[in-house]
């Protein structure tokens, strides 16, 4: 047994059923014989983003991964690990790399210390004897914590090297997930159910979590009104009597009314970061943050009340801390705040039906949306569309 035949072997426990390829790679043979399906695309940024669209619809059980040549394949891939690691998205990129004696001789690309600053974790094979150790690493930074791409660079020599079949005794990677202290919940709670007019900011960390049913049961237990960030869009259905829609460089018209009069904002997995893709946070308003990442605490906004954690459990932690303050029915008596959001909506649709509705020529977008929603089943059609204005 050879290193690549190492890591196939390993890819394979790991529940890795296909990998995106560029050639040339000696792991890509390695990996077909394993059972793990090659899939060659015609440009490395394009396998990195086959990847990254992968683990997105499977919430990283299992994640994308890209193996590409040493040199150029993985100076071509850069851009799509950038994407990945700006949206949290768990990718394994397994580069070549050059021999141990060929190291540190320029212009010989050292794929670890440039991908190091978009990448969550970068490493070497230096030694094939280290590929279980620095795989289970590498699994382990892909499966908890915040996520985003990993990169393991396989030099030549050692994915050639001989491996002692007898030391492979390896394990797949257990994910680790943890409460929050259960005072930070108790504080963050008696601040929530004191405010007037409480938003909860649902972000991409919500998906991840599969926290959603969770996020609905908090939501209507406190009749609380629920926005979210680009990313975190659909964490909340929007069809729901207390949905707001998305908040990001555009958003609903409902998201700002009550954003403009909120006193009290709990985020949940979001980083609250100052972005296009979040609508800024009122200076007035509590700031309440639910993230599994504690460096994101107090990074673009004072943060008044934390709780770490993964979402759904941190959620299921709230609501019990909120049936215990308040009583078992919470304060979600009333449609008081269904009402209003439901009033707000028929305000906005009133002002935008003009433009669903157009004759002009050539045909607006709005237009397009709305012959598309008559000719579909909506709630089972996903339509895929490029970013910038078309995703605002």
């Amino acid at each position: 047994m050879n290193g690549n035949q190492a890591i196939a072997h390993i890819l394979k426990a790991e529940g890795v059923e296909w990998l995106s390829a560029f050639p040339a790679q000696s792991l890509i043979d390695e990996a077909a014989r394993a059972g793990i399906r090659p899939i060659i695309c015609r440009q490395e940024r394009t396998g990195v983003n086959m990847a990254d669209g992968f683990s997105r619809t499977t919430n990283g059980r299992p994640f994308g991964v890209f193996t590409m040549q040493t040199g150029p394949g993985a100076e071509n891939a850069l851009g799509g690990a950038a994407q990945a690691f700006a949206d949290a998205i768990p990718v394994l990129l397994l580069p070549g790399g050059v021999s141990a004696a060929r190291t540190q001789v320029p212009p010989n690309f050292d794929a670890v210390d440039t991908y190091r600053s978009i990448t969550k974790w970068a490493a070497n094979i230096n030694l094939v004897e280290r590929i279980p150790e620095l795989l289970r690493r590498a699994f382990s930074q892909l499966t908890n914590g915040r996520p985003g791409p990993v990169l393991v660079e396989i030099p030549g020599d050692v994915g050639n090297a001989e491996f002692p079949a007898d030391a492979l005794d390896y394990r797949p990677v257990q994910p680790c997930k943890s409460a929050a202290d259960p005072d930070a919940v108790r504080d963050l709670v008696a601040a929530l159910v004191k405010a007037e007019c409480p938003v909860i900011n649902a972000g991409h960390g919500v998906l991840w979590a599969e926290a959603t049913e969770q996020l609905v049961a908090l939501a209507e237990l406190l009749n609380a009104p629920v926005m979210t960030t680009l990313a975190g869009k659909s964490a909340f259905p929007e069809n729901h009597a207390l949905a707001l829609g998305t908040g990001g460089h555009t958003g609903t018209l409902m998201v700002d009314r009550f954003l403009r009069k909120t006193d009290f904002v709990l985020g949940v997995g979001t980083s609250f970061t100052i972005s296009v893709f979040n609508a800024p946070m009122p200076d007035r308003a509590v700031l309440a943050q639910v993230t599994n990442c504690a460096e994101d605490l107090n990074k673009d906004y004072r943060i008044d009340l934390g709780a770490v954690g993964d979402a759904r459990l941190v959620l299921e932690q709230i609501a019990e801390e909120v049936r215990r303050q308040l009583g078992a029915g919470g304060r979600a008596a009333g449609r008081g705040t269904a009402d209003e959001i439901a009033a707000i909506r028929a305000e906005f649709n009133a002002a935008w039906a003009p433009r669903f509705r157009s004759d002009e020529v050539p045909i607006n977008p709005y237009r397009v949306f709305a012959e598309l929603a008559r000719a579909v089943d909506v709630p089972n059609t996903i339509i895929t569309h490029d970013s910038g204005y078309p995703r605002d």
